[in-house]
């Protein structure tokens, strides 16, 4: 396998995370809280744009490992829970409630994928089929996290 091979599957699956024997999921979303925290310290606009690349680079990534592993939307690629799991706090204010409640909420869309998050995912082909079920995962997650956060008084 290629260098550039190799630094695509250790993006997509989480610094390899993703090959955890057990719940790579859960395990590869972990990766995305220190990045969700630095964009916690950046401006609204500064951490939209960056948000929105890496789900561009995440949906290109999840596509080439795809077709190296040979297989439709493989265990081991993270990078989509990553991307689902900064979308979770985006905007939120980072600090350990937030972190978990947000890494609970977030994980529990993405294992049960409620409407519309199991249809996208079905529809959808490809890294983005693999990429856009977690993103709305994340933005539900961000709604229910703000009305959690509203009803607490925090």
């Amino acid at each position: 396998m290629k260098f550039g091979q190799q630094a695509v599957l250790f993006f997509s699956t989480g610094f390899f995370t993703g090959y955890l024997p057990f719940a790579p999921g859960t395990f590869g979303t972990l990766p995305a809280l220190p990045l969700c925290y630095l964009l916690s310290t950046r401006t609204p606009g500064v951490s939209a744009v960056f948000i929105l690349v890496f789900i561009a680079l995440a949906v290109l990534l999840a596509h080439s490992s795809e077709k190296m592993l040979g297989k439709k939307d493989p265990g081991s690629i993270v990078i989509d829970e990553m991307a689902g799991m900064m979308v979770t706090l985006a905007w939120l204010p980072f600090n350990f409630f937030t972190a978990v409640a947000g890494f609970v909420v977030f994980r529990l869309l993405d294992i049960f994928k409620p409407f519309p998050i199991r249809y996208l995912e079905r529809k959808i082909a490809g890294g983005a089929g693999i990429v856009i079920d977690d993103v709305v995962a994340g933005i539900i997650a961000n709604i229910t996290l703000r009305i959690i956060i509203y009803l607490l008084g925090n």
